[in-house]
């Protein structure tokens, strides 16, 4: 298990990097067979991730969702996630069995969201929690002065109500 930091921490990351969320929907819970497979692909797509982190990868999270699963998934650029979606050996696999299978009705559906995060353009914060999302992504700091609240975590300056 890991360690729980004590207090007030935000997270931190040099430059622009993705947030990619991938996940799987299971709409027919009796058709084992069609979506326990597309749920197993996931696994050794991660393991291949990790163990391979020249591809920009960076860390993911996995949740549990009402019909299935989602993957929050940090990647250095656009540009190594699209590489290795083209040419991951796993993931080429995965993608090519579940279109072929998909073919054959709606048992499972997967999505995908890419999210392009600019220099600076996030904020967070983790009370008394153990490394998780952006802060195993990036870097972990406590919270201190000009830090407190969202806004400035953000870097958004306040501004004055609409007259």
């Amino acid at each position: 298990m890991a360690a729980i930091i004590p207090g007030r921490q935000t997270a931190s990351i040099e430059g622009p990097f993705v947030v990619f969320i991938i996940g799987v929907r299971i709409n027919k819970w009796w058709a084992v067979g069609r979506w326990l497979p597309v749920v197993r692909a996931m696994g050794p797509m991660l393991q291949e991730l990790y163990a391979n982190k020249e591809t920009g990868f960076l860390d993911a999270a996995f949740f549990m969702t009402g019909r299935g699963l989602s993957i929050v998934q940090y990647w250095r650029s656009y540009d190594q996630l699209e590489q290795y979606a083209r040419g991951g050996d796993k993931h080429l696999k995965a993608w090519k069995d579940f279109n072929r299978k998909s073919r054959a009705g709606n048992a499972v559906g997967i999505y995908h969201e890419t999210y392009m995060v600019g220099d600076g353009a996030y904020e967070s914060i983790y009370v008394n929690m153990p490394a998780t999302g952006l802060g195993r992504a990036g870097t972990l700091n406590p919270v201190g002065a000009g830090r407190e609240t969202s806004r400035e975590r953000a870097g958004l300056e306040r501004q004055a109500p609409a007259e």
